[in-house]
């Protein structure tokens, strides 16, 4: 994959659900890490108030937000426990729902939970002026604030005292120091001195605002702020701090004799242990190609993470979601199961007006009785791994998605000169379910400015390749920036030596070069399936339909089955390419002209684009033969169930309609086509040839009636007697006009002035 690939232009996402390890957080951070089992536990019923931050680590945001979150966590570490500070990663899966239910739509999100809280809904924003400490702490203490009936036992009082207060304090606090602290009504000094001394025994802090002229008038305050220590043998000093400046008066009130830390406070010195993290294995990958497993995963990841945020799809959001699966249906060349599965959705989703989370999410999942239309189930990052988890991954992935789908209108839409449908889809796709706003909210801006000028579909394709440099030179060297895959302008010159050209001294792009580069390098013919693991595991259903499970080895079925799938996918490619010499050779040439060498062994078939989108029944012709008639299926389902054999009822098209989809076999399939018309003498000699293969490899017939092997020619028996009816009656009419002329021919004969040889 491309270096510049590594960064969406609003996206910096994880390398996968379920594959973060500890996320952008350490337990060795001074607040606590949390989960989906250990959320709801300490946060409700729980004495203290908690300030958690929702974030992805995945967010581009959230890796420059995260060193600041730490830092504020150390700094107000003696706060605890009067305020705890915690994290959770939304973008680990088994963490995903419990962020929906706590209602996490955008990251980071900060929530502010007061002390005996019941539920999620009592969490409320924490608005901050910015991502600086001093404002994160002032925000903090505003929600502290709201407390009323509630406060946390352990914090104290924040308020201002008064002179009343003051004046019986001693007796009724037993502390030998007090300090009080003159300020400004909106200083935010007096509030943290006195969080910072909680763990302190012995002494107390109070605020004293500059409108309490009677205590100001008695201490003769003349600046603000400003501070005085009394101790409870009734002397008084004034504290040796001129400014402003927080950790002075701290480090002045702890230095006090007898002033301790309580030993419930004391920090226990525990073995430093670095937090386990599972490091994926690494997978070397080549740059001149693309890897399904990094499309399929950003389509994984759209679906089943990112529409799954919200607890109702209804409206716009409703409307752009149905726009992207709608185009994946049309654009996205993937494998069989994949297509299946999102032409189900995309039919599923059409009548919908209003779609609640559980009913997406039961939409989503892989039936086991479908096996022929199916997602991933965990993400897989090859061209975009990056050397950390929180690097590359999702963004790469959503990147690449994109610019294949810019790519793949380009070159199969019949009007190339109309407006484009992909960017229009993007921008609603990353403004209504894009996690990181802060990146949605830069991509929208590039949008509004240019977006509007696009034209067409060559258009489109140029100005998703801009817009993603311009991304990608703005993030360059940011805290999100892989430093093994650091943000380039793409495409490098060892990719398209042709792209940049030298004018007046100065390097600029060559647009009809990179035009060709892209149609060649988001070709269908460079997509790989390298490392990626096959969807359907053929006789796997059968063996566990007879309980013959044990004893086998999962690992090599996998590999197996995948070389078979990958082999099967070369056929259909070979297969597809032979009518169309013509355009291959063209293709290699513009392969050339880029600067991008042919791939060796095309490993992702060729969809037909001919076919025509079936309201109903959808049948994908190109895995007909290969992927359901194929001998190969009949042979691994003996290899798992040697007593058991697969029926032709189990080896079946798929079979989409609006409440499902089913499994038949080849007659009703056979049925099916020849009633839509899609008879033929291709098809019929299709069927011959796997028929014999069949017959060859496994002794299986497959019985037809004859008349119709001689006169298959794509006819339905209605035409063959209609054709039949036509051939009678044009006979009798030519019988009839002979008998016609032969009777004329007798008659004129008959008469005298004929003339007679």
């Amino acid at each position: 994959m491309p270096r510049s690939l590594a960064a969406f232009p609003l996206l910096l996402l994880l390398a996968g659900p379920g594959a973060l390890g500890a996320g952008l957080y350490s337990p060795l951070d001074p607040l606590a890490v949390l989960g989906a089992d250990s959320l709801e536990r300490r946060l409700f019923n729980s004495s203290s108030a908690w300030v958690v931050e929702f974030y992805a680590s995945w967010c581009g945001h959230c890796i420059r937000f995260a060193p600041t979150w730490k830092q504020l966590a150390r700094d107000i570490r003696d706060w605890r426990p009067a305020v705890m500070l915690g994290v959770l990663d939304c973008a680990e899966r088994s963490n995903q729902k419990i962020c929906t239910d706590f209602g996490i739509t955008g990251y980071p999100t900060l929530k502010f939970f007061k002390a005996f809280s019941k539920k999620p809904e009592d969490g409320i924003r924490l608005y901050h002026h910015g991502d600086d400490i001093q404002s994160l702490r002032e925000s903090v203490i505003t929600s502290l604030e709201r407390h009323e009936d509630t406060w946390p036992p352990s914090c104290p009082p924040l308020e201002p005292i008064s002179a009343a207060q003051l004046h019986d304090f001693f007796q009724a606090n037993d502390v030998t120091y007090l300090a009080l602290i003159f300020e400004k009504e909106h200083s935010f000094l007096g509030r943290e001195v006195t969080l910072d001394m909680l763990q302190f025994e012995n002494i107390a802090i109070r605020r004293v605002l500059q409108t309490n002229e009677e205590l100001v008038k008695r201490f003769n305050v003349t600046s603000f702020p400003s501070g005085f220590l009394l101790v409870n043998n009734g002397s008084c000093i004034s504290i040796p701090v001129d400014a402003d400046f927080r950790p002075l008066y701290r480090n002045f009130l702890q230095s006090l004799p007898n002033v301790i830390r309580g030993n419930s406070f004391r920090p226990t010195v525990a073995p430093t242990v670095e937090p386990e993290t599972t490091i994926a294995p690494w997978r070397i990958a080549d740059r001149k190609k693309v890897y399904m497993a990094d499309l399929e995963s950003a389509i994984l990841y759209t679906l089943r993470v990112e529409a799954a945020r919200f607890r109702h799809l209804d409206m716009e959001r409703l409307s752009v979601l149905k726009q992207y699966v709608n185009l994946l249906v049309k654009y996205f060349p993937g494998r069989p199961a994949v297509m299946n599965y999102l032409r189900n959705l995309d039919l599923w989703l059409k009548p919908m007006t209003n779609v609640s989370r559980n009913e997406w999410e039961e939409a989503l999942r892989n039936n086991p009785e479908l096996p022929h239309a199916r997602l991933p189930e965990n993400t897989l990052w090859v061209g975009c791994q990056g050397s950390k988890p929180e690097f590359r991954g999702f963004p790469c992935g959503l990147w690449t998605l994109f610019h294949l789908l810019t790519v793949q209108e380009a070159l199969l839409s019949p009007y190339r000169s109309s407006p484009p449908e992909v960017l229009p889809a993007m921008r609603g796709y990353v403004r209504y379910f894009f996690g990181c706003r802060e990146c949605a909210e830069h991509f929208e801006g590039m949008a509004a400015e240019s977006m509007s000028r696009v034209r067409n579909k060559d258009g489109a394709v140029l100005w998703l390749w801009s817009r993603h440099n311009r991304v990608n030179y703005r993030l360059a060297g940011a805290p999100s920036d892989d430093p093994k895959f650091p943000k380039i302008q793409w495409p490098p010159q060892d990719l398209c030596w042709s792209c940049q050209i030298i004018v007046n001294g100065k390097r600029m792009w060559d647009e009809r070069a990179i035009l060709r580069f892209f149609k060649a390098y988001f070709s269908r013919s460079n997509i790989y399936l390298d490392f990626i693991k096959p969807l359907i595991r053929r006789g796997r259903d059968v063996e566990e339909k007879n309980n013959q499970v044990e004893g086998e080895l999962e690992e090599g079925k996998e590999e197996e089955n995948a070389r078979q799938e990958k082999e099967e996918f070369e056929e259909d490619k070979a297969r597809a390419k032979k009518p169309e010499s013509g355009r291959v050779t063209r293709r290699r040439s513009g392969l050339q002209k880029s600067g991008l060498t042919e791939p060796h062994k095309p490993s992702i078939i060729k969809m037909s684009t001919r076919t025509k989108e079936l309201e109903e029944d959808i049948v994908d012709l190109d895995s007909f033969s290969e992927q359901h008639y194929k001998s190969k299926n009949l042979k691994m389902a003996d290899q798992i169930g040697s007593k058991h054999r697969r029926s032709k009822r189990d080896v079946g098209l798929v079979r989409m309609e609006k409440e499902g989809q089913q499994s038949f076999d080849i007659d009703t399939a056979w049925e099916r086509l020849r009633h839509k018309s899609w008879g033929g003498q291709q098809l019929i000699g299709t069927m011959e040839e796997e028929e014999e293969e069949l017959e060859k490899e496994n002794g299986v017939v497959l019985k037809r009636k004859q008349w119709f092997r001689i006169l298959g020619v794509g006819f339905s028996q209605l035409d063959i007697s209609l054709c039949i009816v036509l051939y009678f009656l044009s006979s009798m009419c030519l019988l009839g006009m002979y008998a016609f002329f032969r009777m004329h021919m007798r008659y004129r004969k008959g008469r005298s002035g004929f003339p007679v040889a």
